[in-house]
């Protein structure tokens, strides 16, 4: 009897099974809110779409580590009060082991106290707020999306390499998706900061931006550098091209869409742009051939038909559920949500499918910051060229 005790004890704990909250032998319950109405349709219900297919596609070649994904996805019309309500739901009524890829400022600003509380992964959310990475006061929520604050760093150090002499003007949006990217540049300017001569701020509600690009143009700006939303940014575009401007100007990442965004500003008009960018660009002639764009717009042809390859929302999408599967995968037969949380904050230097040559995400436990280098590319009329290595945020 000894003996048997003994073997019993060595039994190595990676070969036991743990199951949390949503997983079992066969399944793993999944949930995500999302803006299937309201303001935010428009990108939420085509990302959604693809992040059911793609949970549809991985049942159908057997799921993760055996056991099928158990996905529910709820309207959260990207009201904050509803957010918590689906949120609340999904964990009191579904019962699912992580809430994953919630979309926007608003609405993971609403759920992160709750799901914090209840100690629920608010896994690889797509919103670049820097107070997603705050592994001190909300442990259970893991960003995946460049922070905006790093973004603007990453521009900074571009600008004081190509114009040190530069007069910046920027226009951002007046919420943490513009303040925050705003923070980022002049910390990465440091003590040239004072090459910010102008700022101009707008409302997401506002018709038009039109008279803010005037009156930065009429304070001797030669830089622009711009966090807008989408209809913002092809405005910006369209005026500083109508008033026979040239400066250059710097857009943000998540309004760089050749398709969405540049074609209805006027290709003529864009050319010159700068960005940064972290993934390739499904409607950017120079990724035609390219076997990773290949394969993700095979994949939306099979199982999301209806979502738009080249919406921004819906590449960001793919990632973020690569990603969930990684973490997943990574966890092997221990599924709870301790588990998940260790494997998704341990990502070192790995790579998704659709991610620029140079760039990976890197997380750890004591900071989540998941991109800490950016691309910088140029607009030629036609598509967007790289420009020299990664730029670290560092």
């Amino acid at each position: 009897m000894a003996g048997a005790v003994s073997v019993l004890l060595a039994v190595p704990a990676y070969a036991q099974k743990a199951y949390g909250p949503g997983a079992s032998d066969t399944e793993i319950k999944l949930g995500q809110s999302t803006p299937l109405s309201g303001p935010a349709s428009a990108f939420g219900a085509g990302a959604g779409r693809a992040v059911v297919g793609y949970f549809e596609m991985l049942n159908a070649k057997g799921g993760i580590n055996g056991r099928k994904i158990n996905f529910t996805q709820l309207d959260n019309a990207y009201s904050a009060p509803k957010a918590v309500e689906q949120s609340r739901k999904l964990i009191e009524d579904v019962g699912i082991l992580a809430e994953v890829g919630t979309i926007g400022t608003a609405p993971n600003v609403a759920i992160q106290k709750y799901l914090n509380a209840k100690q629920v992964p608010q896994l690889f959310i797509t919103a670049g707020g820097r107070r997603f990475n705050d592994p001190k006061a909300f442990p259970w929520t893991i960003p995946l999306y460049p922070d905006f604050e790093t973004e603007g760093r990453v521009v900074a150090k571009y600008i004081l390499t190509v114009k040190p002499d530069a007069r910046i003007g920027v226009l951002y949006q007046n919420d943490d998706y513009g303040k925050d990217y705003l923070k980022g540049l002049r910390a990465g300017l440091g003590p040239k900061a004072e090459l910010i001569v102008a700022q101009a701020s707008y409302e997401l509600a506002d018709p038009t931006i039109d008279s803010q690009i005037v009156q930065l143009k009429a304070a001797g700006v030669d830089t622009l550098i711009e966090q807008s939303s989408s209809k913002a940014a092809a405005q910006s575009i369209r005026k500083v091209y109508e008033l026979g401007w040239k400066p250059l100007h710097v857009i943000g990442g998540s309004t760089a869409s050749v398709e969405t965004i540049l074609k209805p500003a006027g290709l003529e008009a864009s050319k010159g742009l700068v960005t940064t960018q972290f993934l390739k660009q499904p409607g950017d002639p120079a990724w035609a051939n390219d076997e990773e764009v290949k394969a993700y717009k095979q994949f939306l042809k099979a199982y999301a038909p209806s979502a738009n390859p080249d919406d921004y929302s819906v590449l960001v999408a793919y990632m973020n559920v690569h990603a969930v599967e990684l973490a997943l995968r990574k966890c092997g037969d221990d599924l709870t949500r301790e588990n998940l949380m260790k494997q998704a904050t341990s990502l070192n230097g790995e790579r998704l499918p659709m991610m620029l040559p140079g760039v990976a995400i890197g997380t750890r436990p004591g900071d989540y910051t998941p991109f800490r280098a950016l691309r910088i590319a140029t607009f030629d009329g036609e598509s967007w060229s790289l420009t020299g290595a990664p730029l670290s945020a560092d």
